[in-house]
């Protein structure tokens, strides 16, 4: 069948059965796909000794595409739960555009294709470390414990911080505490992102029977968690500047930035019932621009400093 006009309304589509380009595109999850590139890239610029940029861009390009593998692994297994879901229910398997068959023949070929090239183009590390990723996502975090335990994202979200490890390990050829600090920037910064996120969606996840936390432990429960880790991440954010591979314009805004993530959290932990849902939001909204910020800033100064160093 020919591919879908993207100018025919998705309800027709889905009526068909048919699936364009961009159906297969959704199932990567472009958005999280996003953040694996961008802090992988972060891991490559600030791992010593360089790269060259054209290998660079290639390991870059299949870390991207073993995280967009992950997400359509993610979105294979979980499409019963998407489909009982407000937030998921249009996605391209539950909506009806693609069928599970070729969706879990997409990710698996994707998977493979990128943890071998990867460790061909760069080292046998960096592909396993993607590997591991992969396997961490789908199997330990979607097949067992997002339906197992509240503390689902918290375990789980190891899979999301072991970009910047994946794309220093591209460079280097093995691990060091600089990447490590990343991971665990990433890590904590997770559980309170997707709490946020969750006590707006707990109506949701208790109809698809996932014991998030809100759900299983209850609002305030969560709003206490998320003050707790908010506290935690603040100063472990600083910690590239301390180790000196932040400058001073990373000092400063982790600082800054970190009084603000624990002020929105304390606030959403005193935000009456009616106010809540926006406090969430806000939360939610901030976390993604505090964590890009902080990766932003780090990669512009490495960048300055090896332009410096190219015109000394």
């Amino acid at each position: 069948m020919a591919l879908s006009d993207p100018t025919r309304d998705e309800t027709s589509v889905a009526g068909l059965g048919s699936a364009s380009v961009g159906d297969f595109i959704a199932l990567l999850k472009p958005r999280v796909m996003s953040l694996v590139v961008f802090t992988a890239l972060v891991g490559i610029m600030i791992a010593p000794g360089g790269i060259h940029p054209v290998i660079g861009a290639v390991a870059l390009m299949l870390i991207a595409v073993g995280g967009g593998a992950s997400g359509c692994l993610n979105m294979w297994y979980d499409a019963d739960i998407d489909a009982v879901m407000t937030r998921t229910r249009t996605r391209p398997i539950p909506a009806g555009r693609v069928d599970g068959a070729s969706a879990l023949a997409f990710g698996l070929v994707l998977s493979v294709a990128s943890v071998v090239m990867l460790a061909l183009v760069t080292n046998l590390l960096a592909g396993a470390l993607l590997a591991f990723t992969i396997f961490f996502y789908v199997v330990i975090y979607t097949m067992w414990l997002k339906r197992w335990t509240p503390q689902n994202i918290v375990i789980g979200g190891a899979s999301g911080a072991l970009p910047p490890v994946i794309g220093w390990a591209a460079v280097t050829g093995h691990v060091a505490i600089e990447p490590l600090v990343l991971f665990l920037i990433v890590f904590l910064w997770t559980p309170p992102h997707f709490w946020a996120l969750a006590l707006i969606k707990s109506e949701d996840y208790s109809r698809a029977g996932v014991p998030m936390l809100p759900v299983v432990a209850g609002d305030r429960a969560t709003r206490i968690q998320i003050v707790l880790y908010a506290l935690v991440l603040a100063p472990v954010a600083t910690v590239p500047w301390f180790m000196g591979f932040g400058g001073l314009a990373y000092g400063v805004l982790s600082l800054s930035l970190g009084a603000l993530f624990v002020a929105l959290a304390v606030r959403l932990y005193f935000a009456g019932v009616q106010r809540r849902n926006r406090a969430a939001g806000e939360l939610f909204g901030f976390s993604i621009v505090y964590l890009f910020l902080l990766f932003a800033v780090l990669l512009g100064e490495h960048l300055f400093t090896a332009i410096r160093a190219a015109l000394a």
